[in-house]
């Protein structure tokens, strides 16, 4: 039951990370691409987490966090850049 339940997921995140890579590439504004690469790289640790649980192994999840923190930082110093044109203030 479990593995039928992975393997469901696998596939709705593939979705959700096509979808995003559209938003991405497709995106009408700035902000529509910054929050798809945002939903981006949560759908991906998401997929990380899955594939940690399918192959029991926990090395996936600290990989898992490790993009979290990048990708939130990422994002903020985007956010950042459109709203004041500068990083470092």
């Amino acid at each position: 039951m479990l593995n039928a339940a992975i393997e469901i997921a696998f596939v709705l995140i593939a979705v959700a990370l096509a979808l995003n890579i559209y938003r991405l590439l497709v995106g009408p504004d700035t902000t529509d691409r910054i929050l798809a690469l945002d939903t981006l790289g949560i759908n991906t640790i998401a997929l990380l987490v899955l594939y940690g649980i399918s192959k029991n192994s926990t090395a996936y999840f600290e990989v898992a966090l490790l993009l979290a923190l990048l990708g939130f930082v990422g994002t903020v110093a985007l956010c950042k850049y459109l709203l004041r044109g500068d990083i470092s203030e």
